[in-house]
């Protein structure tokens, strides 16, 4: 859990560095990939990184610059980067003008339970996280290549000219 802002803006910047570096290696054609017919997509992934952002801080209280939760899912690569941008910058500007430290502790009504604001930051975190690393397994499937995010990827161990570790 997260006891001062600070705490949260350091978290988020790397988090939202690692999103941005996975989205930035998207390509349109990759988008639609999906594990099975049943399952999202790479797109589908992305957006509900971007739309969860809005969506569960508004549940919390906080209202952040996003694109309708109904609108249509942009089916380009350099979309999602720019609409995830938009947002991650939204998101650290409402937070720093609205939230204070003190907030953290304080509950707020959440998915019918109640969350104190610092479990609503972590949880934002985690989401984000968790959809991250189903995007990735996409990506590989895909045939692309994916950026290390906490260490280097498969294709960045070679380049270093070392095996990829176990």
């Amino acid at each position: 859990m997260f006891r001062t802002m600070d705490d949260f803006f350091a978290i988020w910047k790397m988090e939202s560095d690692a999103t941005m570096k996975i989205f930035n290696a998207l390509s349109d054609t990759a988008l639609s990939q999906q594990v099975n017919k049943d399952g999202r997509t790479v797109y589908t992934l992305a957006w509900h990184i971007i739309k969860t952002l809005s969506e569960m801080m508004e549940h919390a209280g906080l209202k952040v610059d996003a694109p309708p939760m109904n609108g249509t899912v942009p089916h380009k690569a350099l979309k999602i980067v720019e609409a995830y941008e938009r947002m991650s910058l939204s998101l650290a500007k409402a937070l720093k003008k609205n939230w204070t430290d003190a907030m953290l502790a304080e509950e707020v009504p959440m998915y019918g339970e109640k969350w104190t604001r610092s479990q609503v930051l972590n949880a934002l975190v985690s989401h984000q996280i968790h959809h991250r690393g189903q995007i990735t397994v996409l990506m590989r499937q895909a045939g692309l290549k994916v950026p290390g995010v906490y260490g280097p990827a498969r294709e960045e161990w070679a380049a270093m000219g070392m095996a990829p570790q176990e």
